[in-house]
């Protein structure tokens, strides 16, 4: 224990002595924190909508109003004819574009059916599908004001409800799925540099001669990163709860345990990386190749199911693929154990195959 505690210490010491390890440490999962929960989401704000309309009556104006009045609509560019419409998807100037023809308030004042047309820049294909959907609820509330009759005639129409996230605040689950990247940056970033710090120090001949033994040597080097890691998930796990307001309705016993867990997978990816560098650069060159990876193939940026079949499979082996199904559960929908554990036992298969490598690998060397 006394071996074992003194090359703790020394690692710990070694990682916080170095003003840029300590400076990547503590500044970017600050600014990611801020950056990330006000920047990466999916909802579309402050758009420009263009809007032709041929009509002039009573019931376009009421469409133009109630535009103009959509606290997710920026600016309202009116346009004089379809080719000032063209120019402006052409140019970028709008996202979207609201025809009104002139037939459409004679269709409203006579009880038939009316409609709008709506074109979109499909350069910007994700966002112009989710102004299509606001456009489109837009114009059925105001059917309903102009026509409230036909909603009786129709009945009821669907009644929607969104279980876990009822407003679909974008940023719930943005902030847990921080936790995942974030720690994965972290510990992927500073295991990379443990064994390669000492080949670049001229210090692990030194190591190998010390009569520290192979898992005592391993383990120290494993502390730092798992402290990292376990900072970092309580910093944003604080952060998401009392500054951005996200619920959290799981248990910390679950979440810590699994966190953990998480740590010990990506530690041993870390350590292969480390083992197979010669250098600090190779190391940091070596972390990014497998941290882009393991963050785009987490299901953070888009939904696992979308992916074709055998990147589905590959990212099996993904720790981050895993964690985020346990962080975003205990969150929002208090994820009962039995479910925590069906994505926890993977975490620990690929950190027993992943820590095993690294042991061997880095035994094989010693010798």
């Amino acid at each position: 224990m006394q071996r074992l505690w003194a090359m703790i210490v020394k690692e710990m010491l070694a990682t916080l002595r170095d003003p840029h390890a300590r400076l990547t440490l503590i500044l970017p999962p600050l600014l990611q924190l801020v950056v990330f929960a006000l920047a990466t989401t999916l909802e579309v704000k402050n758009f420009d909508v263009g809007v032709l309309n041929m009509s002039g009556g009573a019931a376009g104006v009421q469409f133009e109003e109630r535009l103009a009045g959509s606290p997710n609509v920026g600016r309202i560019v009116r346009l004089r004819s379809t080719g000032e419409l063209r120019q402006a998807i052409d140019m970028q100037t709008v996202l979207a574009a609201v025809v009104i023809d002139g037939r459409f308030d004679r269709d409203v004042a006579a009880g038939r059916p009316a409609s709008i047309g709506v074109v979109l820049d499909g350069r910007r294909s994700n966002a112009a599908q989710i102004v299509a959907g606001y456009l489109g609820a837009m114009a059925a509330s105001v059917g309903t004001e102009l026509r409230p009759d036909s909603v009786v005639a129709a009945g009821p129409g669907s009644i929607l409800r969104n279980w876990f996230n009822p407003n679909l605040e974008y940023v719930w689950f943005t902030l847990p799925s921080l936790i995942v990247i974030i720690c994965a940056v972290a510990a992927l970033s500073v295991m990379a540099q443990a064994v390669a710090r000492e080949r670049e120090l001229g210090t692990f001949e030194q190591l190998l001669v010390s009569p520290l033994r192979t898992h005592e040597i391993l383990i120290g080097k494993m502390v730092p990163p798992m402290l990292t890691g376990l900072f970092n998930g309580t910093l944003y796990l604080v952060a998401a709860t009392t500054v951005y307001g996200v619920p959290y309705t799981g248990s910390l016993l679950l979440f810590y345990g699994s966190l953990v867990i998480y740590m010990l997978s990506l530690i041993g990816v870390g350590m292969l990386v480390s083992t197979l560098s010669r250098t600090q650069q190779q190391a940091f060159l070596g972390s990014f190749l497998v941290s882009v990876p393991a963050i785009l193939l987490s299901g953070y940026a888009g939904p696992v199911d979308n992916m074709p079949g055998w990147l589905q499979t590959l990212s099996l082996a993904d720790p981050c693929r895993h964690f985020l199904v346990i962080v975003t559960g205990l969150f929002l929908k208090d994820m009962p154990a039995r479910e925590v554990w069906l994505n926890t036992y993977p975490l620990m298969i690929i950190g027993a195959v992943t820590l095993s490598g690294s042991f061997w690998l880095f035994r094989a060397k010693k010798e």
